[in-house]
């Protein structure tokens, strides 16, 4: 039996959540996926609000993912402790709200998602990401295991690719935005990709106004972030997995596009 995960990337303020609405169910039927992980910590351009994560939960999605600006929105604190399929980084100080990994059910049997965050180029220094993962794994019996990793730095994505090739199903990279064309599967076995993309404006700097962002550059005074208008697109992979052994069989882009 195979089993298909699709992974979404960030869905990034209103345009996002938007597109999720509209897209994540009918693209989960089109390509069969039996299981949706969605990163949502940019739902409301810096955090997500309990009732974004509802409104992602009822689009579609299985589990959601979040990253450096998990607490950015201070009503997320509760919902964190309370929602099973709400993910922040495990790496995070054990003391703070929230679980950093869970095991699911699908129709494959228990599968396990893990979330966490890089930290090269980031605002703070969390626990040590790859001497957490052999803690973490330990606790895990099922071959079915996801992992995601928040991060900025393509080098620590790859590195904790090739780290956990043959001990878990898939790896795959968010936070830059930006899609990469690095699908493949790893030599053990361990489907890969260094950054699903994003969810929202699909004429913008990382879903930002452009001209925000070139003011910003340039030096110049520039007012607050806002999300850019018009059309938009939904980043994502699928990747289909052997549920008797864990391994991947295929990783394919699945994108939308207005």
């Amino acid at each position: 039996m195979d089993l298909k995960v699709l992974a979404v990337g960030d869905v990034v303020g209103e345009p996002g959540l938007n597109r999720i609405c509209k897209s994540l169910r009918k693209l989960k039927r089109d390509c069969g996926a039996d299981f949706v992980i969605v990163n949502g910590e940019n739902a409301s351009n810096l955090g997500m609000t309990p009732q974004q994560g509802e409104e992602i939960m009822d689009a579609g999605a299985d589990v959601i993912t979040m990253g450096n600006h998990t607490f950015s929105r201070r009503e997320i604190v509760s919902y964190m402790d309370d929602s099973p399929y709400v993910l922040r980084p495990a790496n995070f100080p054990p003391q703070q709200p929230g679980r950093g990994w869970g095991i699911y059910e699908t129709k494959a049997g228990d599968i396990a998602v893990i979330d966490l965050i890089g930290r090269c180029g980031m605002d703070y220094t969390p626990d040590n990401p790859f001497l957490l993962m052999d803690k973490i794994l330990k606790e895990i019996d099922t071959k079915l295991i996801f992992v995601e990793i928040h991060a900025e730095a393509t080098s620590e994505k790859l590195a904790m690719g090739y780290m956990l090739d043959g001990k878990v199903s898939a790896v795959w990279g968010t936070h830059t935005h930006v899609p990469t064309a690095d699908t493949q599967i790893l030599p053990k076995g361990t489907g890969y990709v260094t950054d699903l993309g994003m969810t929202g404006p699909a004429v913008s700097v990382l879903g930002i106004a452009p001209k925000l962002s070139i003011d910003k550059f340039r030096g110049e005074l520039y007012a607050r972030y806002q999300c850019a208008g018009g059309p938009t697109k939904l980043n994502a992979v699928l990747f289909t997995i052997d549920a008797a052994s864990g391994k991947c069989k295929s990783v394919e882009r699945v994108d939308i596009h207005d």
